[in-house]
């Protein structure tokens, strides 16, 4: 998958009349790439057009126009982009009450580690997180993990027949696993070659 360029973004202008209808596209696109994992972790997976909206929104927030700006957006984002025979995806602990949230993060220290992706007839492919930088302390672990899912070829085509997928996690504090539905299936063998 080919990564963003300046000439794949609206300008600011554009983007203000085109906003509405991009971003309810994104968010379709993005119902389809959301794996929920038990009650309180979900993946959700990323690729050209969610990256596109996300560089959007910034250069949007931050009222960014001038090239080297956007170039400094596209070379943060670009990482999250599916290259060949990955996944990557945003890993998120959802808790809604934040002392529950507080507890749950400290029991939960290497949950990033502990998070897989399983291809039917496959090993499990253990997610290699955070590769920008390190949002664990001692005392916690982060609410947001940036992973990725390194897949052999022959996953990559198990899938690409319609092999299923299962995601899960297999930390002491947290344990649940569950298949991916064909939507979603469908539309992460999109990301793969």
């Amino acid at each position: 998958m080919a990564n963003l360029t300046r000439e794949d973004l609206y300008s600011l202008e554009k983007y203000a009349e085109a906003r509405n209808d991009f971003r309810a596209r994104v968010m379709e696109e993005k119902k389809k790439r959301r794996v929920a994992i038990g009650a309180h972790a979900a993946l959700y997976f990323e690729n050209l057009l969610t990256m596109q909206y996300q560089v959007q929104e910034m250069l949007r927030i931050e009222r960014i126009f001038e090239a080297a700006g956007i170039q400094e957006e596209l070379d943060v984002y670009n990482p999250l982009i599916p290259d060949g025979a990955n996944w990557k995806a945003t890993f998120m602990v959802e808790y809604s009450d934040v002392e529950e949230r507080k507890a749950a993060l400290a029991k939960l220290i290497g949950i990033e580690e502990k998070t897989y992706v399983q291809v039917e007839g496959f090993e499990r492919v253990y997610a290699i997180a955070n590769e920008d930088l390190d949002r664990a302390t001692p005392d916690k672990t982060s609410s947001v993990h940036f992973m990725r899912f390194e897949l052999t070829p022959e996953m990559c085509q198990a899938v690409k027949d319609g092999a299923a997928i299962r995601c899960g996690i297999d930390h002491p504090e947290y344990q649940q696993e569950v298949e991916v539905s064909a939507v979603v299936r469908d539309s992460l063998s999109q990301d793969i070659d």
